[in-house]
């Protein structure tokens, strides 16, 4: 397996993938979205450009990094999409954050067309993927799996064979809820200390002493000194990533009050302006909302 497809290059996560793939010796074909500008380094070092998805289908596997479940449902099922010109063998990894459900109804309609769909969702930031060191968690049957894993080799440097076709996307999601909980819940305590008329530097330095302390809240704490790149993700990918936990707990017909609850605080974030920004923005909007200066949020 030494030619790969790629969907999604341009984005940050993605050009870190392409980047370490063509390192480590990989042939790359790729599509290009809507920017050429991102990937010039990599066409420079050797990646090729197809005009459509389905040409795609001549490489032994193809990955995709795009938003969700609607884009890869797009790559794979659109007019000029993977299915729309099948080959018996391809290898589909899906590295996106989505939707089990989808994922699981697309494996089926991969396999009908003699097709392996594969979920290989990802961990950590544009930094790691830069440095080919992600984590990366699987779902697809143990042959398939140990056929991919070189390729996964190549940017990754955790990598869990998690179960079955869709168990990737359950444990990514399930990832994100307690991510994002510790997120939304350190600038909700932000904003309560602030408002209390507290110095929020002291619970900082509490927080940071005992068991409560993580990478996490660290990157939120970040916030009080000016500094909101601690965690370079999307608030409105956060969001997106959220809904999809929830839907996945009302599958399993599991009340989720908590993981609604951030769900809704990451919507609420957005709804005052913050979609585009980094999740440390959280604390932006919690000052926003109750009308407290949080160190230097605006």
């Amino acid at each position: 397996m030494k030619h790969i497809g790629f969907v999604g290059a341009s984005g940050l996560m993605g050009h870190g993938i392409v980047k370490n793939l063509l390192a480590k010796g990989f042939e790359v074909s790729l599509t290009i979205h809507t920017r050429r500008e991102p990937l010039q380094d990599l066409l420079a070092a050797g990646a090729r450009v197809v005009d459509t998805f389905a040409e795609l289908s001549d490489c032994d596997a193809v990955m995709l990094c795009v938003t969700g479940s609607p884009q890869v449902e797009a790559v794979v099922q659109g007019s000029h999409g993977l299915l729309s010109r099948a080959r018996q063998g391809l290898i589909i990894i899906d590295t996106s954050t989505s939707e089990p459900d989808s994922t699981r109804r697309l494996a089926g309609l991969c396999a009908a067309h003699g097709m392996l769909f594969v979920d290989a969702p990802l961990a950590r930031t544009p930094v790691e993927a830069e440095a080919g060191r992600l984590n990366t968690m699987v779902g697809a049957d143990a042959a398939v799996f140990a056929s991919i894993e070189p390729v996964l080799k190549a940017y990754c440097e955790n990598i869990f064979h998690v179960g079955e076709t869709g168990a990737g996307h359950v444990v990514k999601l399930l990832n994100n809820f307690l991510g994002q909980a510790i997120t939304t819940a350190s600038a909700e305590a932000f904003a309560v200390g602030a408002k209390a008329g507290i110095n929020v530097h002291q619970l900082v330095r509490v927080i940071s002493a005992g068991a409560v302390n993580s990478g996490l809240f660290q990157a939120m704490a970040k916030t009080l000194d000016g500094d909101y790149t601690g965690l370079r993700f999307e608030l409105n990918n956060a969001a997106k990533d959220l809904r999809y936990y929830v839907h996945l707990a009302e599958n399993a017909k599991v009340p989720s009050q908590v993981g609604s609850s951030v769900h809704q605080s990451l919507m609420t974030a957005c709804a005052l302006g913050f979609g585009q920004e980094w999740v440390p923005a959280l604390v932006k909007a919690q000052a926003k909302l109750n009308q407290v200066k949080i160190g230097k949020a605006d």
